[in-house]
């Protein structure tokens, strides 16, 4: 099939690349002529493994091209994917801005058929209003369907996702639209949800706000196991081989974040507002994990006292591994926090460390590796669990450490291990 993928973001690159490896015709669009022009030169601007590979090959084999041009690649696809950002503005809603730039772009575009395809994370009812603006403002009197189909991609294993779904969820007006889309995810699955459009809308954020709900409540059961003397770690076993509920987002730490549950969890509950029901369940989700970050600063005041002065080495500012997106890190807004305290900040992370650097400029010192980090350092806080930082030589650590107290923010190392090498050592919800 022949595909336009409209934004070259992580969820639009991440869909026109698969899309081309599985042996469609795919052109992304973009109008930052500067990512285009390195997208050209099979340079990709963001990191998730096996990405940058994919693209090459696709694009040595002719399957995959980038533009600038949102008409000529309308005019050339049967199928229109908008993957364009939706941000959130500051009472939560979705800023749909460039969903109506895209949806007026695509109207004045086409000349023939075309089925458009919301992608993007978008509050319910969008669907509607992409369809009113392309009848507004089509310059040919031509047939076009609108779908919803909501990106469940994670990063770090977006290609996995992408290409070994669970499900697709595929929102449709018409049996066209369903035959179009359902012919097209055939090589990845049979697994299709076929739905309305405003149905397949609502699944993506009450997917998202759900799993946010079960790392909230295991979070807050990591406090009630502080105070009793309970492992956390054990309780979360002990429930997760409950089919009913499972193992997965049951890990208690300090705090989602990334570029979708905040966001979706803020969408949904204006959203909900709007519509005239008040989610206060997902509003205590939100405060559940903003605590998480004050109870780990709790934590760091309790292991050195004043911080003032104080050296603090943070391992990761990614806001999960595998990827190098600070969007809504908790490791930044706590290293901001730690600053306005008069700490010293060191800090390393395997991929994310120039995004820091946007955020957090020279106001810390940036590390190349995790014995740089520690070297000098009154405590080591582990933020992000990436590989590099499971099996370091706690020996060294200690001997380069000013004094040897680590907090581990998500529980991946054995108390009783560090604390027989001689650590003062605190986790969440651990004793």
């Amino acid at each position: 099939m022949k595909l336009a993928v409209v934004g070259t973001g992580y969820v639009g690159l991440v869909t026109g690349t698969c899309f081309a490896d599985i042996g469609n015709d795919v052109i992304c669009v973009d109008n930052d002529e500067a990512k285009i022009a390195k997208l050209e030169r099979a340079e990709v601007p963001i990191y998730e493994p096996g990405l940058e590979e994919m693209v090459k090959r696709n694009k040595q084999n002719g399957r995959l091209a980038f533009t600038t041009s949102i008409a000529d690649a309308v005019r050339t696809a049967d199928i229109i994917f908008v993957c364009v950002g939706t941000p959130p503005r500051e009472d939560g809603s979705a800023d749909l801005s460039g969903i109506e730039s895209v949806s007026r772009a695509v109207a004045e575009s086409m000349d023939s058929y075309k089925l458009i395809v919301e992608k993007s994370t978008v509050p319910v009812q969008t669907g509607q209003w992409v369809k009113k603006t392309i009848e507004n403002f089509r310059k040919n009197e031509v047939d076009f369907d609108v779908a919803s189909n909501p990106e469940f991609l994670r990063e770090g294993s977006a290609l996995e996702d992408f290409m070994e779904p669970d499900r697709v969820v595929i929102g449709v007006e018409s049996e066209k639209a369903e035959k179009i889309l359902r012919a097209l995810y055939e090589p990845l699955t049979s697994n299709i949800i076929c739905t309305n459009i405003q149905s397949a809308e609502i699944i993506k954020h009450a997917s998202n706000s759900f799993l946010a709900t079960k790392i909230s409540f295991i979070n807050a059961v990591s406090n009630i196991c502080e105070r009793s003397g309970a492992d956390v770690r054990s309780v979360a076993e002990g429930m997760g081989f409950d089919t009913r509920i499972n193992r997965y987002f049951l890990d208690a730490g300090i705090g989602f974040g990334g570029s979708c549950f905040p966001k979706d969890l803020k969408a949904f509950i204006h959203i909900s507002e709007k519509l005239g029901y008040s989610f206060d369940l997902l509003k205590e989700v939100q405060k559940i994990n903003e605590k998480q970050k004050e109870m780990l600063l709790e934590k760091v005041s309790e292991m050195l006292w004043n911080l003032g002065g104080k050296t603090i080495a943070v391992w990761g500012l990614a806001f999960k591994p595998d990827t190098d997106d600070i969007r809504e890190a908790p490791a930044i807004d706590i290293i901001e926090r730690l600053l306005g305290e008069g700490a010293r900040i060191k800090a390393f992370d395997p991929e994310a460390t120039e995004n820091a650097k946007k955020e957090l400029g020279d106001r810390i010192e940036y590390c190349g590796n995790a014995y740089e980090t520690a070297e000098g350092a009154d405590c080591v806080i582990l933020m992000t669990e990436w590989n590099d930082f499971k099996e370091v030589d706690w020996d060294k650590i200690k001997s380069l450490m000013n004094q040897p107290a680590v907090i581990d923010g998500r529980n991946i190392y054995k108390p009783a291990k560090l604390r027989d090498l001689g650590f003062r050592y605190m986790g969440i919800g651990r004793k």
